[in-house]
């Protein structure tokens, strides 16, 4: 999919993103931002806050979602946030909807817990510390 990162008021530059989704980790979508030279960066999002984020602004603190419409065309605003500096990246709507559509046919909003093993992750966190 692509992104336009907004670099000022009026100049947008494009960035290739990779969606994916994996039931296995029901709760989360991991986006890849290719942002040139090679160089990728790397971003895990709650899949009810960009869901949310289609029609209304959602989240707090390092991702915040929000819809808008820049020249004619339906956009989902995601601002992330890190110590490393601020983004704000507009992605068409019809497409982000499309994705979060394919990750409702997979996990369907809700039944997230059943798909989730609190095992398998608890042994992932304790492995890492």
């Amino acid at each position: 999919m692509l992104l336009h990162l907004a670099v000022s008021a009026e100049d947008r530059q494009p960035v290739a993103t990779i969606f994916r989704y994996d039931a296995g980790d029901p709760f989360a979508v991991h986006a890849t931002f290719h942002v040139g030279g090679g160089e990728t960066v790397e971003w895990v999002f709650p899949r009810d806050l960009l869901a949310e984020g289609l029609s209304r602004p959602a989240g707090t603190g390092e991702v915040r979602v929000h819809p808008s419409r820049r020249h004619g065309r339906d956009i989902v605003c995601v601002m992330l946030s890190s110590p490393e500096g601020e983004a704000l990246l507009e992605a068409p709507k019809g497409a982000l909807g499309a994705f979060l559509d394919r990750t409702d046919a997979l996990v369907r909003p809700g039944t997230e817990h059943r798909h989730f093993d609190l095992d398998t992750e608890l042994s992932h966190i304790l492995a890492e510390g």
